[in-house]
């Protein structure tokens, strides 16, 4: 096969669910691209768009219900569809594999990694006994886990979010594919772990020239990654063009709407262009353009019920790039596009955010710890402790934003439920209003209860599968008496769902009936239904893409400015951190290492950690040299002595090795723990 000669074809690709009379709804509709060895090629678009079904259909892995209605799929030449079963057994792992969007999910819990890995090298390599197991160590070492040895005889249970991902990864290149298929396969990770996988697929790419399909929602990613790039909406392909093309001059107006959308820091205290309603259900599908309802450059256009009337065929322009638009348009994103991206939102005040009228903060910790005891022996003992947390002070103030950020494991989800009284402190004082509670008085706790909710980090893990969405709702409203009766509370329930761009119908629906991005709209909904004062947010907007993330900040920056709520953001999403936090607190190994407002530390960092943190962040401007940290974080239950961050750090002193440094303030309200400023401040 030349180099010219695309790896992978599809033809008219068209899924359809089948229907009880014989018939089938349309899923994706004529999808048409191709990809060649040692390209990536990227898909982008809204959760529901087909990204995954594209590439479950590809892997022919659809699920039930769900069946190919057209179209053709080449492998080097080879048509997939029209493959017996036990050929296609041969090809995945083989000549394509993948990897899955939540490797928690797709990793068996129950069996080793050595068998996990094991069983795609004995079915494709043939390989048994001690030659397996080096090859496997080799795959851990490939992708970047440290003790490979040791780590082929543990479980999922025993990896971080990061080294499950890098597991995912040694499977689907046990036999080094020819394509590689990453559904959002760095979504759940914090930056600096992203930017190792990311790091990690390019030089692999590279080393083994595979062609690479991202299915993702992050455009900083598609910019440092993709070569060519796919916009799907509502099941079609609505633009495909390359990079420098896409970036410069998206074409579709729902491409510059996801632009739009991006929050960036002088959007703060501003509403992001949040696309209105919703993408159309599979069941509902418009006869013409499927974006017609949600686009503003319909509305502007002289000929714009010409959408409504006609389907827009995806034609190719001058340069090569494709769009399926009635009314096209080259503008730069640097200038003011003659047709508008989206309907300009209203406008509010957000002053009162910004300049809060009380100071006083509304919760407050001092000096919080948690320890979790590591038990061992058959008495199980206790030999040692987890310092998850190990001394954090923090406060919430009303109509402010504190955004908690660091790598996995670092305790920002331990802090958020320590406040919350789900894991019970070892140390510290809380304080609400002022006052300190007495975390063992159970009844004040409870009353408190619907001052402070949380919105936790999978939706999917924290709503009941068992009760509809109203029930879930109303739940909460009934056990805590914010409602009068069981009518107010349905009443209730309806208006939140459409605060938060759900509709109300979806009342009687159950969690396994929505995307990844509804589900986590219906937790926060659950968590606005008491009227809570603080909200702490865990990872809120990891799962979602740009156009739903928007509608979520607004939805948050509406709720600030109204009630004067305050915010625990605890997120790896720099780019929302610049949007909404107003300070910032950065954690390593249990404590806090840098902390101020916003502004100040993204523009000039202070801790070394920190600068290592915005360097990976992935950017669509680009331009950012990554500052690449070694190894992974220590682990708490053995922290290293002095400073925690030095094993990682490139600019250890001799000091840094034997203590640790005590926590200074510099500039105005800026606080860091470092040797390093304070040996600049001449305070050493």
């Amino acid at each position: 096969m030349s180099e010219s000669t695309p790896l992978l074809v599809t033809r008219g690709l068209s899924l359809g669910i089948r229907q009880a009379d014989g018939t089938s709804l349309p899923v994706l509709d004529q999808l048409d691209f191709s990809i060649r060895a040692g390209e990536t090629f990227a898909l982008v678009g809204e959760s529901g768009c087909g990204k995954s079904l594209t590439a479950l259909a590809l892997m022919r892995l659809l699920p039930p219900g769900i069946q190919v209605t057209g179209g053709e799929i080449f492998l080097r030449g080879r048509e997939l569809l029209r493959l017996p079963e036990a050929h296609m057994r041969e090809l995945r792992g083989g000549d394509m594999a993948m990897i899955f969007q939540e490797p928690a999910n797709s990793l068996n819990p129950v069996l080793t990694i050595e068998r996990q890995i094991g069983e795609a090298l004995a079915l494709h390599l043939k390989l048994t006994g001690r030659a397996r197991r080096e090859y496997a160590k080799d795959l851990l070492a490939q992708v970047g886990i440290g003790d490979p040895a040791r780590r082929l005889a543990e479980y999922p249970f025993q990896l971080s979010g990061g080294m499950k991902q890098r597991v995912m990864i040694a499977i689907a290149l046990a036999a080094r594919p020819r394509l590689l298929i990453a559904d959002e396969p760095s979504t759940a990770l914090d930056v600096t772990v992203q930017a190792q996988i990311l790091d990690l697929l390019q030089n692999l790419q590279a080393k083994y020239g595979m062609a690479l399909l991202l299915i993702t929602h992050d455009l900083g990613v598609v910019a440092r990654m993709a070569d060519q790039i796919g916009v799907m909406y509502a099941g079609q392909l609505v633009e495909h063009a390359g990079r420098e093309a896409f970036f410069r001059a998206p074409r579709h107006p729902y491409s510059r709407a996801l632009f739009a959308a991006l929050p960036e820091t002088a959007r703060h205290g501003q509403r992001l262009h949040a696309l209105p309603g919703q993408a159309p259900a599979f069941t509902a599908l418009p006869f013409a353009c499927r974006f017609a309802s949600r686009c503003a450059a319909r509305e502007k256009a002289e000929e714009g019920t010409r959408c409504l009337e006609e389907a827009p065929l995806l034609e190719e322009q001058s340069d090569g790039a494709w769009a399926r638009c009635h009314f096209q348009k080259t503008e730069d994103r640097g200038q003011k596009a003659a047709v508008p991206l989206a309907a300009e939102p209203p406008h509010i005040d957000l002053s009162s955010v910004l300049r809060p009228s009380s100071s006083d903060p509304l919760s407050s910790a001092r000096g919080l710890r948690v320890y979790f005891p590591v038990r061992k022996g058959l008495l199980q003992r206790t030999r040692g402790f987890v310092r998850a947390v190990d001394g954090v002070d923090l406060d919430l103030t009303p109509g402010r934003t504190l955004a908690l950020v660091g790598e996995s494991g670092c305790g920002k989800t331990t802090v958020g439920r320590a406040l919350m009284q789900l894991v019970p402190a070892t140390g510290g004082e809380f304080f609400w209003q002022g006052k300190r509670l007495d975390p063992r008085d159970k009844a004040e706790m409870r009353r408190l209860r619907q001052s402070m909710q949380m919105v936790f980090q999978d939706p999917y893990a924290s709503l009941n599968p068992r009760m509809s969405v109203g029930e879930i709702l109303r739940e909460g409203m009934l056990a805590l008496n914010a409602v009068r009766s069981e009518r107010e509370a349905r009443e209730r329930c309806a208006a939140l769902l459409l605060q938060v761009g759900l509709k109300a119908e979806h009342a009687s629906r159950y969690p396994h009936e929505f995307s990844g991005g509804q589900r986590q709209r219906v937790a926060i909904a659950r968590a606005l239904a008491v009227s809570p004062r603080v909200l702490l947010c865990d990872e809120p907007t990891s799962a979602l893409d740009v156009s739903v993330q928007a509608q979520i900040l607004n939805l948050m920056q509406d709720l600030q400015a109204e009630l004067g709520i305050a915010y625990l953001f605890i997120t790896h999403n720099f780019a929302v951190v610049e949007y909404l936090a107003h300070e910032i607190a950065v954690m390593y190994l249990g404590r806090v290492v840098e902390s101020g407002p916003a502004a100040a530390v993204l523009a000039n960092p202070a801790h070394p950690y920190t600068r290592a943190l915005l360097s990976a962040v992935p950017r669509i401007e680009g331009g950012r040299e990554v500052i690449r940290l070694e190894g992974e974080a220590p682990s708490p239950a053995n922290p290293p002595p002095g400073c925690h961050f030095c094993p990682r750090c490139k600019a250890v002193m001799p000091i840094c090795e034997k203590a640790y440094p005590p926590m200074a303030s510099f500039a105005t309200d800026r606080k860091v723990a470092c040797w390093m400023q304070k040996a600049a401040d001449g305070n050493t």
